[in-house]
Order: C-alpha cells, then sequence, then structure tokens
C-alpha cells in the first residue's frame, strides 16, 4: 500500500488555548493511539490534503521533530461545521506483526455486458473492510465486471483472497447489474431462455402423450 510522509511536531500542552492557538498558526492537532502511550502532535493542514481528500487508501508515516518515525493509518478526522476545515486528526499506530482493519476502495474494471444492453450498473459496496497485516494491505480490491449480464451480481464471497480476510459476510453484494425500462435482452440470453421454454415445451408434450396412452379406451 502506498505511504504518505506528514511532518509533525510534539505537543507539549494539550489545553484549550494551546490547541486553538495551533488552529490559528495553520496547525491540525493530532493525537496517535495504539503504542504505549498517546503521542500529541500538530501538523500543517496543508499536508492532509493527499491524504483526506482522496477516495485512496494510504498507510501513513509520521516523522516527529525529535527524529522519530511512526507508522500509522488514519483513525478519524473532525471538520467544522461551516468552513470544512480541519479541527482534529486520529491516527492509529501500525506495527509489522499485528493486523490491522482497514477500508479498501473497490476499483471496477471492464464494460459489463449487461450496461451495453441498457442495464444499470449499481455499486452497493464502494469500500471493502479488509483485516491483513501493514505489509499485506491492498492498494485497491479489483473486480472484473466485464462478463456481467442484466441481473448479474458479484458477493464477497465470490472474491478472491490473497494475503487478506474480508470483515464482510459472503452473501454481501458489491456491485450488480440492474434491469432498465431501455434493456435489451441479450441474444445470448434469449437462446438460453428459448431453449428452456423448448425443452419444458418437449416435457410436457410428452407428458400429455402419457397420459394419454394410460387413459383406458372408453366402451360404447
Amino acid at each position: 500500500m502506498k505511504s504518505i510522509t506528514i511532518n509533525g511536531s510534539q505537543r507539549e500542552s494539550v489545553g484549550k488555548k494551546a490547541t486553538k492557538a495551533l488552529r490559528n498558526a495553520g496547525q491540525v492537532p493530532c493525537v496517535l493511539y495504539g503504542g504505549d502511550k498517546p503521542v500529541h502532535f500538530s501538523a500543517p493542514e496543508l499536508a492532509f490534503s493527499k491524504l483526506v481528500y482522496t477516495p485512496n487508501a494510504h498507510t501513513v508515516v509520521i516523522t516527529l521533530d525529535n527524529g522519530e518515525s511512526l507508522s500509522a493509518v488514519l483513525q478519524d478526522i473532525q471538520f467544522h461545521p461551516v468552513t470544512d476545515r480541519i479541527l482534529h486528526v486520529d491516527f492509529y499506530q501500525l506495527f509489522e506483526d499485528k493486523e490491522i482493519a482497514l477500508n479498501i476502495p473497490v476499483n471496477l474494471v471492464g464494460n459489463s455486458k449487461g450496461v451495453k444492453n441498457g442495464g444499470v450498473l449499481r455499486r452497493n459496496n464502494r469500500k471493502l473492510r479488509v483485516k491483513a497485516l501493514p505489509v499485506n494491505l491492498p492498494d485497491f480490491i479489483e473486480i472484473d465486471i466485464t462478463p456481467l449480464k442484466i441481473g448479474d451480481k458479484v458477493a464477497v464471497g465470490e472474491l478472491p483472497t490473497e494475503n487478506y480476510t474480508f470483515l464482510h459476510s459472503d452473501n454481501t453484494v458489491v456491485c450488480q447489474i440492474k434491469t432498465a425500462r431501455t434493456a435489451i435482452v441479450d441474444e445470448e440470453e434469449e437462446e438460453e431462455i428459448e431453449g428452456e421454454e423448448g425443452a419444458e415445451a418437449t416435457a410436457e408434450g410428452g407428458a400429455e402423450a402419457a397420459t394419454d396412452a394410460e387413459a383406458p379406451a372408453t366402451k360404447e
């Protein structure tokens, strides 16, 4: 997984006045959890642009002014209700031998047959939560939707898992092709339907013939 570096300065004071002064100076107060004790630090607001305003998932390398570097993931972020400025950021520290749960974006590739025929692609889950060691976290989960016809769907249980585990039930739908009024039935689908109807008609005809043969003749 791609990583972003954020240069921070450790905070000596964590009171309201100190926090307000940081924000007025264009700094964002942050806390890193998951270690022996919480680490309080601040970083420039612009340093979070590539981490926050993107659909991609990233790990973070926090480099402090004392020379210490810590690996982490974004856990929570608070925005100002009016200005949308970042007010506070929480991180969770990563360890090489400890699994972490993270939301990974879903990347759909290909052009679905169902969409070509007028169906509508519905993305039920744009992100999936996975659990893995930090080194095994994927940048994204890729799904090829080319073979999907109208009515088809992709569930979590159908996705390959390499070195990570999905934290969803197997029947959780990731995406599906819904029908529409302008949808056109694919020729292959028509042939399948006609074949099934023909088989049913043949079976019904055979059953009727058998019934007629078994019926006793009426005496005059």
